[in-house]
């Protein structure tokens, strides 16, 4: 899918896998926002990325999906990457 701000992609992850692909995803670079979305589609948690975000800042962020994952089986990743 492709807009105005760039493109959107979607994975679908385990919960056990969940941290580590969104780990993954983050140094790739060149991602703007990550949404986490259960089951049934509903965005459960989001994550603003900018060029300055660094490990440590994310460290909050890390905890906090280790949690949800333990929440679930399956999510959906939708990943907003700029143009």
């Amino acid at each position: 899918m492709t807009d105005g701000a760039g493109q959107t992609e979607e994975h679908r992850v385990t919960g056990e896998n969940l941290v580590a692909r969104v780990k993954e995803l983050v140094h790739q670079g060149n991602i703007r926002r990550i949404i986490v979305k259960n089951d049934q589609g509903q965005a459960i948690f989001e994550i603003p990325l900018t060029m300055g975000v660094v490990g440590a800042v994310l460290l909050p962020v890390w905890v906090a999906l280790g949690s949800i994952a333990a929440l679930a089986a399956h999510f959906t990743l939708s990943v907003e990457r700029q143009a």
